[in-house]
């Protein structure tokens, strides 16, 4: 398998799951200014959509979307359990917290990575951050990850999109629960992992 990312983009989440799982992978870097990869190809040619993460699987399979892949690496080892079973209650609540995190957080970080941005777009963008984290923060309360005492996919996906605060200098001081998580997220072995070989640590 080959993961296509940017070094701290969303594309760390699948990253983070397959350094969980231990699954043998390659990587390379994409610069989606230019749209094209480290080694010169037209990121086009691989992904239409041109943005990360895409995930090249042996047969040459192409796969899309954050959510999506960490949903078919977890399935690949379901002993791991970093997704409940397929059918269960469970897997419904997960793949609500992954649609959660994807659009009313992920895409409410947007404005502040686009020059095209205004400031009152900016402002607008960060009261719903904060809304919205407050829901994570009382989730959070109670136990130690988004499912509850087990580190899922979920979990990489949020651990990913709330590190973006610190390059935007959002303030997470309202959050005490998430910034607990964030630092037991951070010291798990397999994120340390990613994160090195990204060049983030």
């Amino acid at each position: 398998m080959k993961l296509y990312l940017k070094p701290g983009a969303c594309s760390l989440s699948p990253h983070i799951v397959l350094q969980e799982l231990g699954l043998a992978h390659e990587t390379e870097t994409v610069d989606l200014a230019k749209k094209v990869t480290a080694s010169g190809a037209n990121y086009f040619d691989i992904n239409p959509k041109g943005y990360v993460p895409a995930l090249t699987l042996d047969d040459g399979t192409l796969l899309t979307e954050g959510p999506a892949i960490v949903q078919y690496l977890a399935d690949l080892h379901p002993d791991a359990k970093l997704a409940p079973p397929h059918g269960s209650l469970a897997r419904y609540q997960l793949q609500s917290w992954l649609t959660y995190i994807g659009t009313e957080l992920h895409k409410n970080f947007t404005p502040f990575f686009n020059p095209a941005a205004t400031a009152e777009m900016k402002a607008q963008a960060g009261a719903m951050l904060q809304r919205r984290f407050a829901l994570v923060e009382s989730e959070l309360a109670s136990k130690s990850y988004l499912m509850g005492e087990d580190f899922t996919v979920a979990d990489a996906y949020l651990f990913t999109v709330t590190n973006w605060a610190k390059f935007i200098q959002f303030d997470l001081g309202a959050f005490p629960q998430l910034q607990a998580f964030q630092a037991r997220v951070a010291a798990r072995p397999a994120v340390q992992r990613a994160l090195k070989a990204e060049g983030l640590i």
